[in-house]
């Protein structure tokens, strides 16, 4: 049929059943709008770009699908390219569509003109720029195929103005394929049963499960084998949420400001089973120290991950749900019993560590507002973070108890992703209560999504843990750089709440216990986007925590 390649596109969008798209029309994009404009496709304008990718990250990550983003050529394209580096490293699917200038004037600097296929290779799975109307609807079917095939990453659209235009005879194909790509999905039957064997002989074995449990939605295999096995499960922090973090079984997250029971028992492992992990500097610490005396198993969909940052001993390449499949039915009938030494060891490190590292003295402090947003939040609540003091404190005080409930920005660590990500998740989920655990300096930098989460009627929580300062280096100036502060004193500048009443939205001072718990039932009860501004004091610290360069054995436990 003879359509302009704008409508092709518009439709072929239809036809990957996307019905939320996050954007900002400007010239370049004007013909991908208006055609948009007649579509049943919910278009939810931003205030900024980068929260377009990180509202698409949030929705994907929580749906399970691509998440969509429009911005025009120039500055709308590397506007984008935060949040597409974001989505990146955590292995999340979006497909972002920029528009570009006319193909005759790609390389003359035109205005507003950029190179954001250039820019974005080494961001993405894949850039596609059509020069024809007639490439439209196959280049969008092979984006979303790419994005949320194999190891899910984002795609970028690229489309010059008069592609938009064009008149042509477009085709819609049902399927497409890819030369040279094909996702492991199934793994090696023979390294399975190695494997099996490894696990079944082990005295100290720990799984550690990755953010490829969560994508692959693996969360019940990953249950049923460790409680077969009975073996001890720690996540990565990308990994949060994969395990339900109050189980016997479960040891938390481990890495630089993971729990102190999960650093400590991982290196004393003996078998390692670790899936959909990439062995993160941040996960691990030193990688030439991490995993001495102990066999390494290591599942991942991505053949590339396999080796990268650590030799294993049997690797397993495949889809993590299927591979946890195929280990669950080849095991024989064993039982662990849960008197082994190995389980009294956990238990007695655990015990340990449970009241050795002391609460920050003061009334209202990190820990126990998160434990009392954990009490009075509904268990099937989605919570994102912001990246800074105020994650890691969600990491080891927040528990997950659904899982496939938490998620933040782990890889990029992007300052201002949590909140724009939860406006997206709540568009993914609008029944389900949602909260971005928020510390000042982060949430300052894409506030202006409050507008978005009003207008567009979709009610988030902010929790904010105010500390006026940039909380996290202010962290490492106390503690290596011998207190010469500096860029880091916010000023209590702006007023949350204030600041939440400008954009209509509800804003909540909480100075005590007390408050907190009201704000938070209060939040709950309301379909207005709340603020939630809890004062917190600037020289609290996270611990514990694993300075840079040193192994998960050299936590530092107090400051």
């Amino acid at each position: 049929m003879e359509l302009s390649g704008a409508k092709a596109f518009i439709k072929s969008l239809e036809a990957e059943g996307v019905n939320i798209v996050f954007g900002m029309p400007g010239g370049a994009n004007l013909p991908l709008y208006d055609e948009l404009y007649s579509s049943n496709i919910r278009h939810i304008l931003v205030r900024h770009e980068q929260s377009a990718a990180h509202m698409a990250d949030g929705y994907a990550r929580v749906k399970g699908k691509a998440g969509v983003c429009f911005a025009t050529s120039g500055p709308g394209a590397t506007n984008l390219v935060t949040g597409i580096g974001t989505a990146y490293m955590d292995s999340s699917p979006i497909v972002a569509v920029t528009g570009q200038v006319p193909r005759a004037m790609i390389g003359k600097d035109a205005f507003q003109e950029c190179d954001i296929i250039g820019i974005c290779t080494s961001i993405t799975k894949y850039c596609f720029q059509p020069y024809s109307a007639k490439e439209i609807p196959e280049t969008v079917k092979k984006a979303f195929y790419l994005a949320e095939s194999g190891r899910p990453a984002p795609v970028l659209i690229d489309l010059p103005k008069d592609v938009q235009q064009e008149i042509a005879d477009v085709e819609f194909p049902e399927l497409v394929k890819i030369r040279g790509y094909k996702p492991l999905i199934d793994p090696d039957l023979d390294q399975v049963k190695n494997a099996i064997e490894l696990l079944l002989n082990a005295e100290r074995p720990i799984i550690m499960a990755g953010g490829g449990v969560n994508i692959s939605g693996a969360f019940h295999e990953l249950q049923i084998l460790a409680e077969m096995l009975m073996i001890p499960v720690a996540t990565t922090f990308k990994g949060k949420g994969a395990f339900p973090e109050m189980h016997p079984l479960a040891l938390g997250p481990i890495g630089m400001h993971g729990h102190a029971e999960a650093n400590k028992l991982i290196t004393e492992a003996d078998v390692l089973l670790a899936i959909g992990s990439r062995f993160s500097d941040r996960s691990v610490g030193r990688f030439d120290e991490f995993g001495k005396g102990m066999k390494i198993i290591h599942i991942d969909i991505d053949p590339a991950e396999i080796g990268k940052n650590k030799q294993v001993d049997i690797p397993i390449i495949g889809d993590v749900k299927a591979s946890l499949r195929a280990i669950i039915k080849m095991l024989p009938n064993v039982i662990k019993k849960d008197n082994t030494l190995w389980l009294k060891r956990v238990k007695e490190v655990k015990e340990y560590y449970k009241d050795y590292i002391k609460d920050y003295p003061r009334d209202v402090t990190a820990k126990k507002a998160l434990k009392k947003l954990r009490e009075v939040l509904p268990a099937e609540s989605i919570v994102t973070t912001e990246v800074g003091q105020c994650q890691m404190w969600a990491s080891l005080h927040f528990d997950v108890i659904r899982p496939g409930t938490f998620f933040s920005s782990t890889g990029l660590g992007t300052m201002g992703f949590g909140f724009p990500a939860s406006i997206g998740a709540k568009a993914a989920k609008p029944d389900v209560p949602v909260v971005d655990v928020a510390g000042d300096g982060s949430f300052n930098m894409t506030e202006n999504s409050l507008a978005v989460s009003v207008l567009e009627e979709l009610p988030v929580i902010v929790f904010l843990m105010n500390n006026a300062s940039l909380g996290m280096v202010a962290q490492w100036q106390r503690m290596f750089y011998s207190r010469r502060m500096i860029g880091i004193d916010l000023k209590k500048m702006p007023d949350f709440v204030k600041l939440a009443e400008a954009y209509g939205a509800q804003g909540i001072n909480a100075e005590s216990m007390q408050e907190i718990e009201n704000g938070i039932r209060t939040a709950l009860k309301s379909n207005l986007t709340t603020v939630i501004n809890i004062p917190i004091d600037p020289e609290e610290n996270v611990l514990p925590f694993v300075a840079p360069g040193t192994g998960l054995n050299d936590m530092i436990l107090s400051a």
